[in-house]
C-alpha cells in the first residue's frame, strides 16, 4: 500500500510539472504576439517618419507653364509664359521639338518668364523650368505645347499702312485671308477710334472684307488708331486669328476733286476753298464714267494700262488699248477706274470732249517728265485716301465695295452691315 501511493504522488508532481511547462508556453506565445504587435507599430512609425523627412525636403515653390500640357492651336503671340509662386525661377529652357532654342527674358523679381518675340505656327514647343524656394529647395516642372497652323489660322490684311499719312476719305479696310463666320466675335476683338472723337463703325462687305469708317469724312488733321487683338479669337469653327497689333496713322489736309462729267471741268478744294480748276475728258458715251464718291487707293508715276485685263477686247480678244507707260495714274476703283494724265489725245479734248473708256483723264506728256502739266500737278498734290466725286456722268453710281468707296452708303446702311 506504501508504494502505491508513492507512485501516486510523483504522478501528480508530473502533471503539475507538465501543467507548469505548458502554462510556460502559453505565456512565452502571448508575449511572442505582444511582439508582433510592437513590431507593427515600430514599422509604421519609421515608414511615417520617412514621409515627414521627405516632406521637409520637397520645395515650395509652385510652377506654373501656359499653355497647359498637350495644347493644340496655341497661340503664337503670348500663350507661352512661365510663372512661380512661393518661390523663384532659376532657369527656363524653351526649344522646339527639333531643339533650336527659344530666346526669352526671366522678369526681375525671378517670378515669370516669357519668350523674346512671336512664334511660329505649326511648331511643337518644349519647356522646362526650374525654381527655388526660400530654403533654397529646387522644384521642376515641364511641359510641351503645339501651335495653331496656317490651315487653322487667319490674319486681316489692312490698309492704310502703320505710320501713312493719308486723305479724309481713306477707310480703314481689312481683307482676311479665309471667311468669317463668327463676324461679331471678329469685330468685337478690332477697335477703330479717332483722336477727333468721331463715331468709327465697321460694315462688312463679305466674309472676308470688314471696313471701318465714320459718318463723314475723317477730320483733318487727326490720328486714327487700329487695334487687332486677334489672337486667339475664332473667326470660324476651328480657325483662330494670330494677330496682336496696333497701327497708326494721320489723316492730312481735307482735299476733295470734284468731275463734272458734263461741264468736263474738275474742282479741286482744300479745307473747302477753291484752289484749282482744271479740264478733264471722261469717259464716251459708250463707255461712261462711274458716278459717286470715289477715293484714291493706290499712286503710280507711270503704269500699264492693257483693256483685254477690265474686259475691254476687239474681236481678236485683245485690248482695245494697251498703253505701257500712262503717266500720273491713281486708281479709283478696283475695276480699273483711274484719274490719269493723257499724252495720246490732242490738247482740245480737255474740257470739251469725253473720250475715255471710263477713266478720267487729264492733259499730260509721255515720260511724265513735265512738273506743270495739269495731271502733274493733280498727282504731287494728292494723298492716297483723297477723294474725288464724280457726278452728272451717264453711268451708275460705282458700287461701294469696288475700290475703298463705302462713302457712297449712307450712314445708316453702313451701320446696318456691323455685327456689333
Amino acid at each position: 500500500m506504501e508504494k502505491r501511493v508513492m507512485t501516486d504522488s510523483k504522478r501528480r508532481r508530473g502533471l503539475v510539472a507538465a501543467s507548469a511547462v505548458l502554462g510556460g508556453l502559453l505565456v512565452m506565445t502571448a508575449c511572442s504576439g505582444d511582439g508582433d504587435k510592437g513590431g507593427a507599430d515600430s514599422s509604421k512609425k519609421s515608414q511615417a517618419q520617412v514621409d515627414e523627412a521627405a516632406a521637409k525636403d520637397t520645395s515650395k515653390a509652385r510652377i506654373a507653364i501656359a499653355p497647359k500640357n498637350g495644347t493644340t492651336n496655341a497661340s503664337i503671340n503670348n500663350a507661352a509664359k512661365v510663372t512661380v509662386s512661393d518661390g523663384k525661377l532659376t532657369q527656363v529652357a524653351m526649344t522646339t521639338a527639333a531643339g533650336k532654342a527659344v530666346k526669352g527674358t526671366l522678369a526681375g523679381d525671378g517670378k515669370s518668364w516669357k519668350p523674346d518675340g512671336q512664334l511660329e505656327r505649326s511648331t511643337t514647343y518644349k519647356i522646362s523650368a526650374t525654381a527655388k524656394d526660400g530654403e533654397g529647395r529646387e522644384a521642376h516642372e515641364n511641359s510641351s505645347f503645339t501651335t495653331v497652323s496656317p490651315a487653322n489660322s487667319f490674319i486681316g490684311n489692312f490698309t492704310p499702312e502703320d505710320g501713312s499719312t493719308v486723305g479724309v476719305g481713306m477707310p480703314v479696310s481689312i481683307n482676311f485671308n479665309k471667311a468669317i463666320t463668327n463676324k461679331k466675335a471678329v469685330q468685337s476683338a478690332i477697335n477703330v477710334t479717332s483722336s477727333s472723337g468721331q463715331e468709327v463703325v465697321g460694315h462688312w462687305f463679305s466674309g472676308q472684307r470688314l471696313d471701318f469708317r465714320p459718318d463723314q469724312y475723317w477730320q483733318g488733321g487727326s490720328t486714327v488708331t487700329l487695334k487687332l487683338n486677334l489672337d486667339g479669337v475664332e473667326g470660324a469653327q476651328g480657325v483662330f486669328g494670330v494677330q496682336q497689333k496696333t497701327v497708326t496713322f494721320k489723316i492730312g489736309r481735307n482735299q476733295v476733286s470734284t468731275v463734272d462729267a458734263s461741264s468736263k471741268q474738275m474742282t479741286i478744294t482744300q479745307d473747302g476753298k477753291t484752289i484749282k480748276t482744271i479740264p478733264i475728258s471722261a469717259g464716251s458715251p459708250e463707255n461712261p464714267t462711274y458716278n459717286g464718291q470715289m477715293v484714291i487707293s493706290e499712286k503710280f508715276k507711270e503704269t500699264r494700262m492693257d483693256g483685254a485685263t477690265v474686259g475691254f477686247t476687239d474681236d481678236d480678244g485683245k485690248g482695245e488699248y494697251d498703253i505701257k507707260d500712262v503717266p500720273h495714274a491713281m486708281r479709283l476703283s478696283s475695276s480699273g477706274t483711274f484719274i490719269h494724265g493723257n499724252y495720246w489725245g490732242s490738247d482740245g479734248v480737255f474740257g470739251s470732249v469725253n473720250t475715255s473708256h471710263g477713266c478720267v483723264g487729264l492733259n499730260d506728256v509721255k515720260g511724265a517728265g513735265d512738273p506743270n502739266q495739269p495731271a502733274a500737278w493733280l498727282f504731287e498734290h494728292s494723298l492716297v485716301g483723297d477723294v474725288v466725286i464724280v457726278k452728272n456722268s451717264k453711268d451708275k453710281t460705282i458700287q461701294p465695295d469696288n475700290g475703298l468707296n463705302g462713302w457712297n452708303l449712307s450712314w445708316s446702311a453702313w451701320k446696318s452691315g456691323s455685327a456689333v
